[in-house]
């Protein structure tokens, strides 16, 4: 009998250990959280794995991936993926021996001038999560899973990897794994992964020596900026993908330095600083829907600078009609042959956007 209630005391104590954090949880601090709904789970748990665990059901063309392609990505990453001077090649850099082979003859080619996104993809579950998770920039998780899937394979279409007339699906992703051209470039002899038959079976990478006498009890923890190094890459306030409130700081100027004509007014200014200020607020709100990830304030970045925009209309009656179109159609071939994608911001904000830019996008 005794051996019986030890048993049962043992499972109990153990029963009670495993679920001690849960419980702890759910008791130390009343009225404080509550669970995830299967809603919110769902709507995080989107990662897709190399085994391809976690590849939603569904499918998307070569052709239906050109016209989402053309609409949402060229303008970043061009046309053909030779992107631009901000955005890194796509494709590039492989060959129909590299897809039979399985790993990219140029990566080891020190007289090739550049390693583009297809040259180091080993899976083509990182290619299709990456842009199901971050891709159109302007506005992540905005695709569908049929366009996460075109876009995904047009792009390997462009590299030579799919045919014209391909539809890539969740049934047949696995056999185009086995086309990447550097789908054995993968490496794990180092020791990031312990254990043996990964790599060199976990050597440590690094060596180091831990403190084991007059070790510090108390570390301060603090950053500091040198005035040379403030504006070493460019104003930070025009370059700031607006998130909330928060907004980069003008390193044009010593840090602390006084407001000047245009700044975006101090919390609690008077009505009337808030109207002077009208300008830079319009640009706040550029930045705030990422129009500065494209367009500088005087100078070009993938699209032409603000100011050459209102330079280029300065003359035209309806400017402000004219560009509220262009800013909600979109449109190719003004300013070169990367194409513009249509936008999608409130009709308040890209009414004030296109009235700033017509009256000469004043700071």
């Amino acid at each position: 009998m005794s051996s019986c209630r030890d048993v049962r005391a043992l499972a109990l104590g153990l029963m009670l250990a495993l679920a001690g954090p849960a419980v702890w949880a759910q008791t130390a601090y009343p009225g404080i959280g509550r669970a995830a709904t299967a809603k919110e789970v769902a709507a995080w748990n989107i990662d897709v794995r190399p085994d391809f665990t976690g590849l939603p059901a569904g499918s998307g063309s070569v052709a239906q991936g050109q016209v989402v392609w053309e609409g949402q990505c060229a303008s970043c990453h061009g046309v053909f993926g030779e992107s631009n001077a901000v955005f890194s090649p796509l494709v590039g850099g492989t060959t129909a021996d590299d897809v039979t082979r399985g790993r990219v003859a140029r990566l080891n080619d020190a007289g090739f001038p550049g390693r583009t996104m297809l040259m180091k993809l080993s899976s083509v579950s990182t290619l299709w999560d990456y842009i199901h998770r971050a891709m159109p920039w302007n506005q992540p998780k905005s695709l569908s899973v049929t366009e996460v899937y075109a876009v995904t394979a047009y792009l390997l279409n462009l590299g030579g990897v799919l045919p014209d007339n391909f539809v890539l699906s969740n049934t047949n992703i696995a056999e185009v794994q086995q086309r990447l051209p550097n789908r054995k470039g993968m490496s794990t002899d180092h020791g990031l992964w312990p254990g043996k038959g990964l790599g060199n079976g976990g050597k440590p990478d690094v060596r180091a020596t831990a403190c084991m006498r007059n070790c510090v009890t108390q570390t301060a923890v603090a950053s500091f900026l040198p005035e040379y190094a403030r504006n070493s890459h460019g104003n930070l306030a025009e370059q700031q993908r607006g998130v909330g409130a928060q907004r980069g700081a003008d390193t044009t100027r010593p840090a602390g330095a006084p407001q000047r004509p245009g700044d975006p007014p101090s919390p609690g200014a008077p009505a009337t600083a808030v109207a002077d200020n009208a300008a830079a607020l319009t640009l706040a709100l550029a930045q705030k829907h990422a129009c500065t990830a494209c367009h500088g304030t005087d100078s070009r970045i993938v699209g032409p600078g603000f100011r050459q925009i209102a330079a280029k209309y300065a003359g035209r009656q309806d400017a402000d009609a004219y560009l509220l179109g262009r800013i909600r159609s979109g449109g190719q071939g003004v300013w070169g042959a990367i194409p513009m994608p249509a936008q999608t911001l409130p009709e308040a904000d890209a009414q004030a956007i296109a009235q700033w830019l017509a009256a000469g996008a004043k700071q």
